[in-house]
């Protein structure tokens, strides 16, 4: 699983979403993340198809809404995301939220692993009980817990707990939506002029050296790539500290 991705949240009109995602693989992205409840996953597929990138090269996420958990209906709802994605498998398939018959769901997850249909099966925006819960309950330990995480909710405490457990920790809102004026923070912008990097590349810089996976999202071809330029330069262990100071705890965007 790379460790930058491209996230489709909010790019729900086709054609901006196709061009976007084909835009971000002739790019260099390789990990592309949707979910049914975007709307959006027969124009990622689309796109998939179009690049002249090998499907096996590509790592697809997507995921199923709370409406959908239950055994039956979560595998009507993995046939349904995998006919749009026009694919012969997903690579992480993920529960979007915690509601509903959660375990029965996962039971379904679990046989569709095995079966290789999806290479790997995880969770979204699950709190460390719920895991934990998960984890007692059945054989196979999610690979990937998906949660709103940046500087202002950095999540420390939770990415230690699961990686006791094995368990990926992957950052959606790595840029918190631009909100809390995320890019005019002066530590943010002292480090921007110091490595001559965006705001948006130092922010996600910080995560991947934290070994947490990020999917920043844009629809601007210039922003797309400035998000995947940046592996040139790294983060002193100081400046790392500092960023950790914004953290604000209770800086969410989105609480389950």
């Amino acid at each position: 699983m790379p460790l930058l991705g491209f996230g489709t949240y909010l790019l729900r009109d086709e054609f901006e979403c196709e061009q976007c995602v084909l835009n971000a693989l002739n790019i260099g992205y390789r990990l592309i993340d949707t979910a049914a409840v975007y709307n959006n996953e027969d124009s990622v597929g689309r796109a998939i198809k179009k690049s002249n990138v090998k499907r096996e090269e590509i790592f697809v996420t997507t995921k199923f809404l709370p409406a959908n958990l239950g055994y039956d209906k979560t595998k009507r709802a993995f046939e349904a995301s995998l006919k749009k994605l026009g694919l012969d498998y997903i690579d992480l398939y993920l529960i979007h939220l915690p509601q509903g018959d959660v375990n029965s769901s996962w039971k379904a997850m679990e046989e569709l692993y095995k079966e290789g249909k999806v290479r790997a099966i995880g969770v979204s925006n699950f709190n460390m009980n719920q895991i934990l819960d998960l984890v007692k309950q059945h054989n196979v330990v999610p690979a990937v817990n998906q949660v709103e995480t940046h500087p202002f909710s950095q999540r420390t405490e939770m990415q230690n707990a699961l990686k006791s457990l094995g368990i990926q920790m992957e950052a959606w809102a790595p840029l918190a939506q631009g909100r809390n004026n995320l890019f005019n923070q002066e530590p943010l912008v002292a480090l921007s002029f110091k490595y001559n990097k965006s705001i948006a590349q130092v922010v996600l810089r910080w995560l991947i050296q934290k070994e947490v996976v990020v999917i920043p999202k844009s629809a601007n071809v210039k922003r797309i790539f400035e998000n995947f330029n940046v592996f040139d330069f790294e983060l002193s262990a100081n400046d790392m500290v500092t960023i950790r100071s914004l953290d604000q705890g209770s800086g969410l965007i989105y609480r389950v």
